[in-house]
């Protein structure tokens, strides 16, 4: 038969989005860490050396210090030139010392910096594979895109410096100590008082960090999701003079992340200043000064001994910042690698562990209900069967389900409940790959490719040879309007179909499911939003792609499918009646209903 589905509004049956972050609790933080230490356990040895060669770097680097303060404190004290000497050598062979380890160090970091975001990216893109397609409509491409890029930058910052940064400042801050220590062991306490305070300035300042870093990541989340989602729908907002409705959950997103900035802000101005306050040198200078002097002068330090701690000590409190700065990309990292480890812990599919393909194209529902969210079905005891060389159209009010049949068939999702069978094989039996080489899939939303238009065609059979490719774009009546592009079969399309219409973009979808010739056909929604001339168009090619296959197509409009062999009416996510058009007409159910309605809203 003839197909001429037209129709003129979606399903309102995606599923719900995906559920708000968990919140930061004590359970978190722990998860978070036992995820970075999974991410991070194919370049452990090569963290641990890159660790080591910070820390002795770091120590190294002190020496020059350490041996301007004593060569000064000898010469005060008379010593012979050899010991004066010694402390240069010491000096000399610390700083190269320092040069040589911190940037083994670094190309080291970098090592498994790169080693790791390579194993992660892999990792995942070959994870995204095996997850269900539906879960992409649930989760959004923002929640792939912050992981594989937002996410990864932060393991990034983590790995070739964050970690090194936070191992050289504490070691610094150690040694400078014992040092100073081994000095006098009274100033030491005095000089560490300073960075102590600035410490419990900061952690009072950052008392809360977990909270804010958790909403401010949330409202990452929200602006890339909705930045790239308004990037992909910019043709038909700006068409339709939306601009400003569509912009308008971008801007709630970009308002949260403002807000959630200007409350932590306004929580640790004063803490914060603080700690910055003291982590300046004049500060830590003006203590040495106030407690060296008074000892000097009673008799209690001897001058040279206070050197030390001009030199040294009022530099104690300069890692600080650096270990705070690494401190908080470890944090990062740990909230960054839960993100990803989130991802790559949710279940895929379950393949089968008997395989068994299809015997026939033959497909059956058997009782199947399904649920988006566990809770609430989408469909309830769906049966009904679709044999070869024929035509089943859906039919129904909105919510009614039709979509959800349509997703179930391809197996974006798992039924709850029941099975759906192909050539008397459950889909769950069946391998992916067999499983969707079966079946031409043609949706309203269409799916161009950065690639060539021969390559967005291929897709639908990777080893056709351009004669082939041809052919069906001829049979899906889109080859002259590609013949008027720039490059023909060569021009590279983008998102946008480089300027093609949505009729004759939907023609190429068309075509790639011709060449495929897949047995079993699902068509939903695959000429809505569309002028009449690419209607009439893309009629003629979705005719030729269903010409004898399992055809299962989705119907608004009742009149255009009056000769399907079968008509399937749901309503309320069950099956109403099942009947041919005249069947269904004298029953004078739903579908007589439907088709009144309709009628009458034509003649009108």
């Amino acid at each position: 038969m003839t197909i001429t589905e037209t129709t003129s509004t979606q399903d309102a049956e995606d599923p719900p989005p995906a559920p708000p972050p968990a919140p930061d609790t004590d359970t978190s933080r722990l998860v978070r860490a036992g995820a970075l230490g999974r991410l991070l356990r194919p370049v452990r040895p090569h963290l641990i050396g890159c660790t080591v060669l910070s820390a002795v770097g770091t120590a190294a680097g002190l020496a020059p210090y350490i041996a301007i303060a004593e060569i000064a404190r000898a010469a005060l004290a008379g010593a012979p030139d050899a010991a004066i000497r010694t402390w240069v050598a010491v000096g000399a062979a610390g700083a190269v010392l320092r040069l040589v380890l911190l940037f083994a160090s670094s190309r080291l970091g970098h090592y498994a910096d790169a080693a790791i975001l390579h194993h992660l990216r892999v990792r995942i893109v070959r994870h995204l594979g095996l997850l269900p397609l539906g879960w992409f409509r649930a989760a959004g491409s923002g929640r792939v895109k912050k992981a594989m890029t937002d996410d990864l930058e932060e393991m990034h910052q983590l790995i070739a410096h964050s970690l090194r940064e936070l191992v050289g400042a504490v070691t610094a801050m150690a040694v400078g100590l014992a040092y100073l220590v081994l000095v006098d062991w009274r100033m030491a306490l005095v000089t560490a008082a300073v960075p102590a305070a600035m410490l419990v300035a900061y952690r009072v300042s950052m008392r809360s960090m977990s909270a804010h870093l958790a909403r401010l990541a949330a409202a990452t989340g929200r602006i890339n999701t909705t930045v790239v989602e308004y990037a992909d729908g910019i043709t038909v907002v700006k068409t339709f003079g939306g601009g400003d409705t569509g912009l308008g959950r971008f801007g709630e997103a970009v308002a949260e992340h403002t807000e959630a900035m200007r409350v932590w802000v306004a929580e640790t101005r004063i803490s914060s200043a603080l700690s910055r306050l003291l982590a300046c040198e004049p500060a830590v200078l003006a203590v040495v000064l106030a407690a060296g002097v008074p000892l000097v002068a009673s008799g209690g330090l001897p001058a040279a001994d206070l050197l030390p701690f001009l030199i040294v000590g009022i530099g104690l409190p300069t890692p600080i910042v650096p270990a705070v700065q690494g401190g908080q990309g470890l944090r990062q990292g740990r909230m960054a690698a839960t993100g990803i480890d989130a991802l790559l812990s949710r279940e895929p599919l379950p393949r089968p562990t008997a395989p068994r393909p299809p015997d026939g194209h033959r497909v059956e529902f058997d009782r199947v209900s399904f649920s988006y969210d566990g809770v609430t079905d989408a469909i309830t005891d769906v049966t009904f069967v679709c044999e070869p060389g024929t035509v089943t159209a859906l039919v129904g009010p909105s919510g009614a389900g039709k979509s959800t049949i349509a997703s179930l068939l391809p197996r974006f999702y798992d039924v709850t409940g029941g099975a759906i069978r192909i050539g008397g094989a459950d889909l769950r039996e069946i391998p992916a790959e067999a499983l969707l080489s079966s079946m031409s899939l043609v949706f309203q939303d269409v799916a161009l490719l950065r690639d060539t238009v021969t390559e967005n065609i291929r897709v639908g059979r990777p080893d056709a040879g351009l004669r082939d490719v041809r052919r069906a774009a001829e049979a899906a009546q889109i080859h002259d309007v590609v013949e008027r592009l720039p490059d023909g079969y060569g021009t590279v399309l983008g998102t946008d179909g480089a300027g093609l219409s949505g009729g004759e973009r939907q023609r190429l979808t068309i075509a790639r499911a011709i060449l495929s010739d897949a047995p079993i056909v699902v068509l939903d929604e695959a000429t809505a939003s569309l002028d009449p001339d690419s209607q009439d168009a893309v009629q003629e090619a979705l005719s030729t792609l269903a010409a004898g296959k399992t055809v299962l197509v989705i119907a608004h409009r009742l009149n255009t499918v009056r000769g399907a062999d079968q008509i399937v009416v749901l309503d309320g996510g069950r099956v109403a009646e099942t009947g041919a058009h005249d069947d269904l007409i004298a029953r004078d159910g739903l579908y007589a209903r439907m088709w009144r309605a309709q009628r009458n809203g034509a003649d009108t």
